[in-house]
């Protein structure tokens, strides 16, 4: 007998007959001793759509961060409640619950929220009873009751934290690409598939774009030290491990994948002091507002005036946010302008096989100059290089990155 937690996207329970499929193929999987729990997203582009619906009401709804919660919970709890359903209708006991019914207990930061516990006795309980029990990802509650949301792809951190609650036996995450690749298939046609990763680096890989994966699931993972199975839902191939160790000899590559993000914008605060706690002025007003940095380069302006500029990226759904907190900022702090250049993407390469390898930092600028495309900001960690460019040469920046790492045999 086996626990195992399987989670669908969006696009694996985007419509009726999909849906109806999800439910046949776990039902021909399922052995009889199983005990099966789903976790699953809203459908298609649900979601998107409720965003696109507050955008009519207000063109900035993030700013009532709670109701947004109230709004964007409602799209998971109608496909739990249509796949629950469907494993009905074919004679399977199944249940639905939705991520506080389940125990996902979370702080209270809106839209944005982290789980803090989970108390999944229910989801025990009704395993006992022979369903299968369907669960919402994306949400939980806060000590209050209120609905908090998990992020974009917060389901896929439901489903890992829910399987470290329950000491599943794994983690099935299903999606519309058959694993985990060494760059977007859509963009680099050459992109190859990994049969395993470490859980650093998808983390990384996560953390710097690569949307097959939310960063907190990674973390959840490697927590619970659970692998996490990476699958397709149209085809029964063999995905990728996301686990602490490799066992087999993709060890050997150097870098494991490139990833990019089309959804960052660059802000500059230009004509700040060049004194002490300046960056801690500017940097803690967005913290408070949790609106995450990255890529931060101080320069020197003007010596003789001592004064510098602050150079930062942040994500592109963050601008109205942060735009309004640097403004004020910036006036407190007598800045001469804050710039907001949008036009701009990042790509990175990943790989623990950096470490100790000199040159990869050279042969990624080199690609990259080869192509013809100019960088703006470099920032790095001990797996991971990243550029940010114009948006119009994402493409070709991923494509002679990924020639030059993994050329055609």
């Amino acid at each position: 007998m086996a626990l195992i937690v399987k989670k669908f996207g969006g696009s694996s329970v985007g419509s009726i007959e999909k849906i109806q499929n999800v439910a046949k193929r776990i039902l021909n999987e399922k052995k009889p001793d199983d005990q099966i729990v789903m976790v699953v997203s809203a459908m298609g582009d649900t979601t998107d759509d409720l965003i696109a619906l507050a955008k009519g009401i207000d063109s900035d709804p993030y700013r009532y961060d709670r109701e947004m919660d109230m709004l964007l919970a409602t799209g998971e709890q109608v496909s739990i409640a249509l796949l629950t359903m469907a494993f009905r209708a074919l004679g399977q006991k199944a249940i639905s619950l939705t991520g506080p019914l389940a125990g996902m207990k979370t702080n209270s930061v809106h839209t944005k929220g982290k789980i803090v516990d989970i108390q999944p006795q229910r989801v025990l309980d009704e395993l006992k009873e022979g369903n299968i029990v369907v669960v919402a990802g994306f949400q939980g509650a806060d000590a209050l009751g209120d609905p908090v949301t998990l992020g974009r792809g917060g389901s896929d951190t439901s489903a890992v934290a829910l399987a470290g609650a329950l000491k599943a036996d794994s983690c099935e995450i299903f999606t519309d690409v058959d694993g985990v690749y060494s760059a977007d298939p859509r963009i680099e046609p050459d992109a190859r598939r990994m049969k395993e990763i470490t859980y650093d680096e998808m983390l990384e890989m996560a953390r710097l774009g690569a949307g097959v994966m939310q960063p907190r699931s990674v973390e959840m993972g490697k927590h619970f030290n659970i692998p996490i199975h990476v699958r397709s839902t149209f085809t029964n191939k063999p995905g990728t491990m996301i686990r602490g160790e490799y066992t087999m000899e993709e060890k050997d590559f150097v870098i494991r994948g490139v990833a990019h993000d089309a959804k960052v914008t660059k802000l500059a605060v230009l004509g700040v002091p060049n004194t002490p706690g300046i960056a801690h002025s500017i940097f803690s007003a967005l913290a408070e507002a949790h609106v995450d940095v990255d890529m931060i380069v101080q320069s020197i302006r003007n010596i003789e005036k001592n004064i510098t500029d602050m150079v930062f990226t942040i994500a592109s759904d963050d601008l109205p946010r942060a735009r309004e907190i640097l403004d004020r900022v910036a006036n407190e702090l007598n800045a001469v302008a804050v710039l907001v250049e949008e036009d701009v993407a990042k790509v990175s390469i990943v790989g623990a096989g950096m470490l100790g390898s000199p040159g990869i930092a050279a042969r990624m600028f080199g690609a990259l100059g080869s192509a013809g495309v100019n960088i703006d900001v470099i920032s790095t960690s001990e797996i991971s290089i990243s550029c940010l460019i114009k948006s119009a040469d994402m493409q070709k920046a991923i494509n002679a990155i990924h020639a030059e790492f993994f050329p055609k045999k």
